[in-house]
């Protein structure tokens, strides 16, 4: 082969060699185009997995009510000196609650509070011990209906509605310790603009006020009835309120004595007393 036919050859084996090269480039970058397209695929699939189970797992469903809350509240009276709660089925999903029916010839109490609300704390503190004596005597009904308006103020923690659902829990499982577990969420009532107690807490709150079923815990910590909380204070907040004329809630606490509001001192045990005489015989 001469000088020319071997340069001639060296140059077709370089261009082969460059030309194979540039095939083999270009397939890699198909590839490369191929999986960055799958990864965005699945990547974004991905992502809207994680933002399907968000909402699923921050959208409660209502369900139904508590057990032993028909009106949407506990109803208390005396049977034998000793106070007890009066059982009730559970609202069914979609339901309406069912309002409770006085007796005119008692004093009928009913309250709507709200757990983290410190005006519902000096109302309780000051008023709870009389009113459960007049229950006790038979004089009275007490009618405890928990909701929520403050959850604005626990830095996002929703406690009202935790701790109105916790409250359910115990009327649902454990009726005979909602009183005594109403009194415990007061005594240990956080601060607003608080994340207030956590669901575990709540929990052994429970427990210690004497809520002894062993389906209150996970009740509470898994908060069964926060979409029964949001109906009932939808409820309250929108709608007349049973057994008065109040068109609905403003404030908490709402205190009504046979149909009648009570807008004096929340902490004065003798004007509330004479109120509840004027309006109900109870005092």
């Amino acid at each position: 082969m001469s000088e020319n036919e071997s340069k001639k050859a060296r140059r077709d084996a370089a261009r082969e060699r460059a030309r194979v090269a540039r095939v083999q480039e270009q397939a890699r970058r198909r590839r490369n185009r191929t999986l960055g397209i799958s990864g965005i695929i699945v990547g974004s699939l991905a992502v809207i997995a994680i933002v399907v189970v968000v909402i699923a797992n921050s959208v409660q469903p209502a369900g139904p009510g508590p057990r032993n809350m028909a009106s949407d509240g506990v109803l208390l009276h005396g049977v034998n000196g000793k106070i007890v709660p009066v059982e009730t089925a559970a609202t069914p999903e979609g339901g309406k609650p069912t309002a409770t029916k006085q007796d005119d010839s008692v004093a009928n109490i009913t309250v709507y509070s709200d757990y983290m609300c410190p005006y519902c704390n000096q109302f309780e503190t000051s008023q709870m011990s009389q009113i459960q004596q007049w229950v006790q005597d038979g004089s009275a009904t007490l009618e405890l209906h928990p909701f929520n308006l403050l959850d604005r103020v626990s830095l996002g923690s929703k406690y009202s509605t935790r701790s109105a659902a916790a409250a359910a829990c115990v009327a649902n499982y454990d009726p005979d310790a909602f009183l005594a577990y109403n009194t415990s969420l007061y005594e240990n009532q956080p601060s607003e603009s608080t994340r207030g107690l956590t669901n575990d807490e709540l929990a052994s709150l429970a427990k210690a006020a004497g809520a002894t079923n062993g389906k209150v815990a996970s009740c509470i910590t898994g908060q069964h009835f926060a979409g029964w909380v949001a109906d009932a204070t939808n409820r309250v907040l929108n709608e007349a309120i049973p057994n008065s004329s109040l068109a609905k809630v403003t404030g908490t606490p709402t205190v009504i004595v046979n149909g009648k509001q009570y807008n004096g001192s929340l902490t004065d045990t003798d004007a509330f007393a004479a109120f509840v005489e004027q309006n109900g015989g109870a005092a």
